[in-house]
């Protein structure tokens, strides 16, 4: 099973940061299991915007491009190809300012392109070329957004299952949320803990996953 792993938070004691450690100690020795690391804060990822288009624009005329122009193809190619090449796709990463963080947004846009992750019908109806994959999300967020009255300001998780599973068609196969550990200081370790504890079980049912496969 070719499994993707796209790690979204570079701050090294961020809970999302601690729930990727524990998912990839879980998983790193399987022996089914052909594991990609994909780093957002570590690749050379430029935002996507004009630099992108204008590239685009350059290739289809010949022209020679900037090295803007150059890396942001580059770039969007490589997320491009390590999604296609995944058949489950992990998640970790953190509501930051009530989203996603900017590289991880950065990484969506690369790979949210028509005729590779989706298209439209004649019609203009919406269809999900990625019904084939699967997708886990780990999630961290230090206040509390699951009540309904704070549910609306939550649009990180909100994003990437709409994105990921609404847009691209992938099936949500686990979903591991820590949150409150921050609001409720006196109820941290404990609520951290038992977040890691699910982020490791969900790491060993993929683990079983694999070796079923290989029966």
């Amino acid at each position: 099973m070719n499994v993707l792993v796209v790690k979204a938070n570079n701050r090294p004691e961020g809970v999302s940061s601690k729930m990727y450690e524990t998912f990839w100690e879980k998983i790193k020795d399987a022996e089914h299991l052909n594991i990609t690391v994909f780093d957002v804060f570590e690749e050379d990822m430029p935002h996507f915007g004009q630099d992108y288009f204008s590239a685009v624009h350059k290739q289809q005329h010949g022209l020679d491009l900037s090295d803007i122009e150059q890396r942001i193809l580059a770039a969007k190619q490589k997320a491009m190809n390590a999604l296609k090449a995944a058949e489950t796709i992990v998640f970790a990463f953190p509501l930051w300012n009530f989203t996603i963080p900017a590289k991880l947004q950065t990484f969506v846009d690369y790979v949210a392109e028509a005729g590779f992750s989706f298209k439209y019908s004649p019609e203009g109806k919406l269809i999900q070329l990625m019904t084939d994959k699967k997708v886990i999300l780990l999630n961290a967020r230090g206040g509390i957004y699951s009540t309904p009255e704070r549910a609306p300001l939550e649009m990180a998780v909100t994003y990437m299952e709409n994105t990921f599973h609404g847009m691209f068609g992938m099936e949500i196969i686990d979903e591991v949320i820590i949150e409150g550990h921050n609001a409720m200081r006196d109820r941290s370790q404990e609520i951290i803990e038992a977040g890691l504890k699910k982020v490791s079980e969900v790491a060993s049912n993929l683990v079983k996953q694999s070796l079923q496969l290989h029966l």
